[in-house]
């Protein structure tokens, strides 16, 4: 419940969360500059959550509060970068289910992998091969003309109606 949720958690989460993209990001400007031009921008791709854009039955308020920083971050970074001609893209990543040790928690808890993926449209938790692939596409000049974007990776449940 919100009443009993530590703030050590929240602190701990903003700060590996959120925190370290910022002070991250901002440390590695001066390359990022260096490193982009017009037609081949640096790039950042920060990795947020489904659960930053949609509101979970899960009372894991720090990671969804955390997650939704991130996506703004990403928005407001890609803004200012743009308007400061750096030639750096910023998008985020909204990944849903995948199999992490942090999922692990939760797939026990809704009865296993295969549960889990039931509730999923395209009926399967997302695998390194479908999150390296959107990275690769992010970092690559295929796009530079894309900012400030937070793309959806996971097999539709932020369209699909909650099945849990």
């Amino acid at each position: 419940p919100f009443e009993s949720y530590p703030e050590s958690a929240w602190i701990k989460l903003m700060a590996v969360n959120v925190t370290s993209v910022f002070n991250l990001t901002r440390a590695l400007r001066p390359l990022l500059r260096a490193g982009g031009s017009a037609d081949n921008a640096a790039a950042v791709v920060n990795i947020g959550s489904i659960d930053g854009i949609r509101v979970s039955g899960v009372s894991h308020y720090a990671y969804s509060s955390s997650k939704a920083a991130v996506h703004m971050l990403t928005r407001k970074l890609a803004l200012e970068f743009a308007d400061d001609k750096d030639a750096i893209t910023v998008n985020a990543i909204a990944a849903g289910a995948f199999a992490t040790d942090m999922m692990k928690g939760t797939m026990d808890a809704v009865g296993g992998e295969e549960v889990l993926a039931s509730t999923i449209p395209l009926g399967r938790i997302g695998s390194a091969r479908d999150i390296a692939g959107l990275v690769l596409f992010l970092a690559s000049p295929a796009a530079s003309w894309m900012t400030g974007s937070i793309v959806a990776l996971d097999g539709g449940m932020l369209v699909a109606p909650s099945r849990l």
